[in-house]
């Protein structure tokens, strides 16, 4: 290396400076920490800086578009911009309803503010769907929250569309939790049953701000009690904060990584972010506060010793057996583990035991698992087979649904297995359920050859493993 006299004079420097920053006496960690970008706005004419939109997946992809007639305060004059958005018609091939993201190229800190605010209109009296923010249209986003309209709360503040324009407030459930985020506006509206031929929606002055006379009223976490075995890991539910403005009651629902959680017995549970990891048998509680305040709920749950082995491998030849899970043959496909149905507390998840893969089911009321895609010919089949592990519980129940190209379906009545079935069902070890499809009481004009859809219930047997799903002959 050819070094100069600048160089050489750059480098003696560097020990001098060194030197100097160590005799300073000031600590590193007093000096300040660098923010994200520090910008309120989203939209007033035009996009902020860096802002874009999103469209999400299958919806109508072109339905936001800048408009130049309607802005806030009247209509556009010198210039006004407003977002119009187009809700399509039922059964539009445009796409099933309208919704997507803004979302900015650099994040931003929006700790300094307390909600995202707008104004919104619509050419007919409707109720949006959803409106919120915290999605950056990755799938990976943390902080989602919005005020929606959906059937599956039983509370909440709907935002309700006119032909005036109207300011909206969506509260920020934890400002201190939004030092980098993307996902500046969410929408989603689908054409409602009263307007079947669709309608627009305009959204102006989207923007952050620290609005006095916001308060907190309460927040709330899911609130259950379950049993998981040991190696589980469980997501929890979205949580809910109200908060109060000029008389109006505001709900938000959002993700519950705004929370923080505490177990009272980590040798039992740990929690990072959202997720419970089950690490010992025994029991414990999960709580959460939400920026010091108090959250109203508690996860109990109970840790158990998973079985030590595997339930038993098939050994049927291939050619008679239509397999739905197994690791001994080729499964057909499987459209849902558990669909999504009103009133389901089950949740689903991947579990191995000694080595063999399961489909465990915890918080077990009922389940659907649908293979439409395509359906399961069981019309040359005798038998229906299914291995199942619980470790407490009296009972076990099979519901098979056909869906004839006639009919739009039919389902058997439930089969109810339990000690003294044949096959039955104990729990505490695995049970080889073995059902002659003869068993199953059918309905009249019953298609052996177009099932569809499994359905799981029980009384009481809230934890199972599930092993070696098969028709047979």
């Amino acid at each position: 290396m050819n070094l100069t006299g600048r160089h050489l004079v750059a480098l003696a420097a560097i020990p001098f400076l060194i030197s100097l920053a160590g005799c300073s006496g000031r600590d590193v960690t007093d000096l300040p920490v660098a923010r994200a970008k520090i910008d309120p706005l989203v939209f007033d004419d035009d996009y902020g800086d860096d802002v874009y939109f999103q469209p999400f997946y299958q919806t109508h992809y072109t339905a936001v578009e800048l408009d130049s007639v309607y802005a806030y305060e009247g209509f556009a004059p010198d210039g006004a911009r407003s977002l119009k958005v187009n809700i399509p018609a039922a059964g539009s091939a445009l796409g099933g309803y309208s919704g997507g993201v803004i979302t900015s190229g650099a994040a931003r800190d929006f700790t300094d503010f307390n909600a995202l605010t707008f104004y919104a209109r619509s050419d007919r009296d409707v109720t949006l769907n959803v409106a919120g923010f915290g999605n950056d249209n990755t799938g990976t986003s943390l902080y989602g929250a919005q005020r929606d309209n959906s059937e599956s709360h039983r509370f909440k503040s709907p935002i309700y569309l006119t032909g005036n324009w109207t300011r909206y407030v969506i509260p920020i459930p934890a400002p201190s939790r939004l030092i980098a985020e993307r996902g500046l506006f969410t929408f989603a509206e689908g054409v409602e049953e009263a307007y079947p031929e669709g309608y627009n929606i305009w959204f102006d002055e989207m923007i952050y701000a620290n609005l006095d006379g916001l308060t907190f009223s309460m927040a709330l976490m899911e609130n259950w009690t379950r049993q998981f075995f040991i190696g589980s890991s469980v997501i929890m539910g979205e949580g809910r904060t109200d908060f109060q403005l000029d008389g109006e009651n505001i709900i938000v629902y959002h993700s519950p990584n705004y929370f923080d959680f505490l177990s009272s017995d980590p040798a039992v549970a740990t929690v990072g972010r959202s997720r419970i990891t089950i690490v010992g048998a025994g029991e414990a509680t999960i709580s959460a506060t939400l920026e010091g305040k108090e959250v109203f709920g508690f996860i109990n749950l109970t840790g158990l010793l998973p079985p030590t082995v595997a339930a038993e491998p098939p050994t049927l030849p291939a050619g008679n057996v239509i397999s739905m899970f197994s690791d001994v043959y080729k499964d057909v496909p499987v459209d849902s583990w558990r669909a999504d149905w009103p009133d389901v507390t089950t949740q689903v998840e991947d579990f191995v035991v000694a080595g063999d893969n399961t489909k465990m089911y915890h918080s077990l009321n009922w389940v659907g698992i649908q293979f439409r895609n395509p359906e399961v010919d069981a019309s040359a089949m005798t038998h229906f087979h299914l291995d199942v592990y619980a470790p407490s519980g009296s009972d076990f129940k099979v519901k098979l649904v056909s869906f004839p190209p006639e009919s739009e379906w039919l389902q058997t009545f439930d089969l109810i297995l339990n000690a003294s079935s044949d096959p039955a069902f104990n729990s505490g070890s695995w049970c080889s359920l073995d059902i002659p499809l003869e068993n199953f009481v059918i309905p009249e004009d019953w298609d052996w050859a177009h099932i569809g859809e499994l359905v799981l219930s029980t009384t009481n047997s809230q934890l199972v493993l599930v092993d070696n799903i098969y028709w047979h002959n």
